[in-house]
């Protein structure tokens, strides 16, 4: 009995023991590279392990670190949270000396613990030398010579500042300034242009010309006439062409809806709108006929086909708006029958 509870006490003092070291911090250092020429750099990255409730405190150097080893900056520690806080803190050092340096540890604090990283190493090498370099210096070692010649110590003087080499890629943003100023150059060229000629001319476009309906009409029936249709056997296309023409006529003349409506409608109407019977007979003669034709495939003579396309000419002709001809219009006329107006043309008038 009491052999067993030795044993447990044992395992609860190793158990108690274990906790506490599993509760401590560890920190390691590390340094890369090691080897390094004067005046290179490398990084000691000082790693911490320790619970998450850990406030740790890493050591803040000036500028030397040991004798003959510089640090140059303190980076931003990175910290990684998983079970425990894992914190890297890295130092960029340098050294001018060539010799091989030992760094006995770094100091972490731990709350109210000091921790102290393992000890490493930092080798620091110098540039090695040509044969005719060591021979030149062997020579001023033993006083053989009494000025030094930069030549055969191979050593080269400071260089001027070199132009970089030209590289089209880096002049591409000034390349598409230059486009873009082109552009809206170009724009306001464009509309200072139309801006100003509208000003002169009063507008953009060369406005289209309106023929009154009578000439509209006539140019139709001329090109009917040309176009020999009945001759050819095609009553129907001719008499349907010259309905259109006289229809569209009488829509624009006597603001009559002409191509809508049926022929006795349109006869009846263009007869209140005019006086001229002859002409209103000769119009109710062409759309009767060419009711006949379209409908009810009658075949007219040739002397009915002449004589719709003669009724049309004279609808046309005696029911059409004649423009009175404005005073530049009436002197040119004048000028064109024989030069200046005479006091005796004055007379008449």
């Amino acid at each position: 009995m009491l052999k067993l509870k030795n044993i447990l006490l044992l395992v609860l003092l190793c158990c108690m023991s274990f906790s506490l070291y599993a509760q401590k911090s560890t920190v390691r250092a590390t340094i890369q590279p090691s080897d390094i020429l004067i005046g290179e750099q490398a990084i000691i990255n000082v790693e911490v392990i320790a619970p998450k409730d850990r406030n740790i405190l890493f050591p803040v150097y000036q500028d030397t670190l040991i004798t003959g080893v510089e640090v140059l900056t303190m980076l931003k520690p990175d910290t990684v949270m998983t079970e425990v806080m894992t914190i890297s803190q890295k130092y960029v050092v340098t050294s001018f000396d060539s010799t091989l340096y030992h760094i006995p540890y770094m100091q972490v604090i731990d709350g109210t613990d000091t921790l102290r990283t393992n000890d490493f190493g930092l080798k620091v090498s110098a540039p090695q030398l040509s044969e005719g370099t060591l021979a030149y210096l062997e020579k001023l070692n033993k006083h053989e010579t009494d000025s030094i010649d930069f030549d055969q110590l191979e050593i080269s003087d400071i260089k001027t500042v070199l132009d970089p080499p030209f590289v089209w890629q880096d002049y591409l943003y000034y390349l598409y300034a230059l486009l873009i100023i082109a552009l809206i150059v170009a724009l306001i060229g464009t509309i200072l242009y139309f801006v100003l000629r509208k000003k002169k001319k009063g507008y953009f476009f060369t406005p289209k010309v309106v023929l009154p309906p009578h000439v509209v009409a006539l140019e139709g029936l001329d090109k009917l006439k040309a176009s020999k249709l009945w001759q050819k056997g095609q009553e129907k296309e001719y008499y349907t062409e010259l309905t259109d023409i006289l229809r569209e006529y009488i829509d624009h003349r006597f603001n009559i809806d002409a191509p809508e409506m049926i022929s006795e409608d349109i006869i009846n109407a263009v007869h209140l709108a005019t006086d001229t019977k002859s002409a209103t007979d000769g119009l109710a003669q062409i759309l009767k006929l060419a009711d006949l034709v379209k409908f009810a495939k009658y075949t007219p003579f040739a002397d009915e086909n002449d004589l719709s396309l003669v009724n049309a000419y004279l609808f046309v002709n005696q029911t059409k708006v004649e423009e009175r001809p404005t005073l530049e219009e009436q002197k040119e006329e004048i000028t064109g029958q024989g030069g200046q107006p005479t006091a005796t043309d004055n007379e008449k008038k």
